[in-house]
């Protein structure tokens, strides 16, 4: 007897189609990039945090953080609902400049980069993934 493999949906196997439709994992976060003197604050959100720091770095992530050079990361929360993200970053971009530095030292009380070390050994011109 011949075991023929069952296709369904445009001629995915079902191992594949499972993937399709199970639920993803999806984190956001809600993050705090500053420049090299730390006078310059940019809060900003995404679904894939070490991608996002890596356009900033390169220039790629948006006209502000390359004019003011805003590519060390000072502070991030996750969340996994997207609403739940939007309103924090919202609620962060009104802040007065006092309180988000006070958050930022509550966590990063040196105000060190926390991506420092996330791209080691890579190549500057490759993309993180």
């Amino acid at each position: 007897m011949t075991f023929i493999p069952f296709r369904c949906h445009a001629g995915l196997d079902p191992a594949t189609f499972s993937i399709l439709i199970m639920p993803r994992i999806i984190s956001y976060s809600v993050y705090i990039l500053s420049n090299f003197a730390r006078t310059v604050f940019y809060i900003g959100i995404t679904s894939n945090l070490e991608t996002r720091i890596w356009q900033h770095r390169n220039n790629e992530g948006g006209a502000f953080t390359s004019k003011y050079k805003c590519h060390y990361l000072m502070y991030f929360e996750d969340y996994s609902d997207i609403h739940n993200a939007i309103a924090r970053e919202k609620q962060l971009k009104n802040w007065q400049r006092g309180w988000k530095i006070e958050l930022i030292r509550k966590e990063n009380p040196d105000l060190i980069d926390l991506a420092k070390d996330w791209y080691l050994g890579k190549d500057p011109g490759s993309s993180p993934g």
